[in-house]
């Protein structure tokens, strides 16, 4: 197995393609997690993929995999991503099943991309179990497994071991999110530019919003979010943000809403957020300083938002981000 360093063995993400896999969230997975990263000077994870068969076609027979490592990849990763295919109705392999409660079993961590949810609900290891799919499946997905606690109106559920994204563009947020929870905000973001796709959309963030088609397009939002991510120390409010944009705080937050998939407090809030870890991914300590600078106040407001949103106290960010993070085991 490569490795980063003497000292730290590079985390293995495998994919299990099977028949009638989509080649969009395999392409996903790949972006995401096999490129090489030369302009962060090391490798993020040992990626590969892996079959149950010598051939595999794809979704609607758009090609032929071949040239894969066989089902037993799957038994070395500490990642595995489950198939996914368009035909969710449709029994996964007993092998693939196998393989997924046998990586549950010595907790490897599950991710599910769209219809991968089916997979991981097949397998069982989703009972009692918060997970997402997409909307178009919600009603066949809870008719099937009762027992799993749909969350259908998100792009993605982190629910620790077991990660599960709704539709195909969603397989990107989640992927970036597990980039972020593995290797800190400043890594996620790099991989974000590389893939020049928004680097952080909140996992509770609707899927779609039904509205007509507008005659002509809403103002950009652009302007007014560059504008308050140039002060995040400063006490903004909503009403700073209405007043910026030139439109009342209930137009601004339907435009975010609608453009954004949440609210200008929440928007507001997961910035300064962001902020913070990348200060702190830096070097500094003073976490108090880092709440004044980011906008957040308090040390303990950081604490409170840091503990909900990442799982980690400052200090333990800081001691799993922070610098000479890399070179620790």
């Amino acid at each position: 197995m490569p490795q980063e360093s003497s000292h730290r063995v590079v985390h293995r993400v495998v994919v299990v393609v099977d028949e009638n896999s989509n080649p969009f969230e395999l392409g996903c997975a790949s972006e995401v997690f096999g490129l090489r990263r030369p302009e962060l000077g090391r490798d993020l994870y040992d990626f590969r993929l892996c079959s149950p068969a010598p051939r595999t076609p794809m979704r609607d027979g758009f090609f032929t995999l071949t040239g894969v490592a066989g089902l037993e990849a799957a038994d070395t990763a500490d990642t595995l991503i489950v198939p996914n295919r368009p035909d969710a109705d449709v029994p996964r392999r007993p092998a693939v099943l196998d393989a997924i409660r046998r990586a549950h079993a010595r907790g490897a961590r599950l991710v599910g991309f769209c219809s991968g949810a089916f997979t991981l609900a097949e397998a069982g290891v989703l009972d009692g179990r918060r997970a997402t799919a997409h909307w178009q499946w919600a009603d066949a997905f809870r008719a099937r497994f009762p027992a799993v606690r749909l969350e259908e109106n998100v792009l993605f559920v982190d629910d620790g071991d077991i990660l599960t994204a709704a539709g195909s563009a969603a397989a990107l947020d989640l992927g970036l999110h597990i980039v972020r929870r593995d290797h800190g905000a400043d890594v996620a973001n790099s991989v974000s530019r590389r893939l020049v796709f928004a680097a952080h959309r909140d996992g509770g963030q609707r899927q779609f919003v039904e509205r007509p088609v507008p005659t002509a397009p809403d103002e950009s939002l652009a302007p007014v979010t560059a504008w308050a991510q140039e002060r995040l120390d400063a006490p903004l409010t909503v009403a700073d943000l209405a007043a910026r944009a030139a439109v009342s705080p209930a137009t601004l937050h339907r435009r975010f809403r609608a453009q954004l998939g949440t609210t200008p407090l929440a928007w507001l809030t997961r910035e300064r957020l962001a902020l913070a870890c990348r200060m702190i991914e830096r070097g500094e300590s003073r976490f108090d300083l880092v709440a004044r600078r980011s906008g957040l106040g308090t040390a303990a407001n950081l604490r409170a938002l840091m503990r909900r949103e990442t799982g980690l106290t400052p200090s333990a960010y800081r001691g799993r981000f922070g610098p000479g993070a890399a070179a620790r085991p």
